[in-house]
Order: C-alpha cells, then sequence, then structure tokens
C-alpha cells in the first residue's frame, strides 16, 4: 500500500492490532482501493502515481482521499459478496464529496 497502513484499516473497521488472521484479505483491499481511487481521479494508473501527483500538488495525500480510501475499504470488508438487485451497496454517501475536488477532467 502506498499511503494507507493495515493500522489505518483496522482503526477504521474497529479490529484490534493483534489480530492478524484478516492481513491479507485487508491489504488486498487497502490496495484496490488507492489503485480505483488513483483511477476514479485521473491522476495516475496506480496509487503510486497518484501519491507522486498529489504530493507534487498539494505536498500530500489530502486527508478527504485517505478518508474516501477508507470508506471504500470498510465497504468492501463490510459487503465481500458480489451485489445482487435484492443486495445493492453503493459507497457511502459523502465519497463523491470528498474525492471530486481532487479530481482531473
Amino acid at each position: 500500500m502506498e499511503y494507507l497502513t493495515l493500522t489505518d484499516i483496522k482503526d477504521q473497521l474497529r479490529i484490534e492490532q493483534e489480530f492478524t488472521e484478516e492481513d491479507k484479505i485487508l491489504t488486498l483491499y487497502g490496495e484496490s482501493a488507492e489503485n480505483t481511487i488513483a483511477q476514479y481521479l485521473n491522476r495516475g494508473k496506480n496509487a503510486a502515481e497518484m501519491v507522486a501527483n498529489l504530493t507534487e500538488q498539494y505536498g500530500g495525500i489530502p486527508k478527504p482521499i485517505i478518508q474516501a480510501t477508507l470508506m471504500l475499504v470498510d465497504s468492501s470488508y463490510q459487503h465481500r459478496s458480489p451485489s445482487s438487485p435484492q443486495n445493492m451497496y453503493y459507497v457511502l454517501y459523502g465519497f463523491d464529496m470528498l474525492v471530486k475536488p481532487y479530481m482531473i477532467l
């Protein structure tokens, strides 16, 4: 992961730090969320490129980007199965509001 840590993710999900059984899947969710945000914002092909881009422009990763990334991880963790017409989940309200100011059109 480029800017999230397992500690950040476990804090978001309220998982005890010493609980390591899900570290592999949490890392996958974190990496996927970071790369998804990078592509969504059109700031690179992956999280590393986005981090470089945002660091150049803002001096680091803006906190709303970190919050939105954690929201994606939380959504993936809480809803591990694909959605169906009876069970559709959209990332929480506010996600777009957090990330759109940093989007390159």
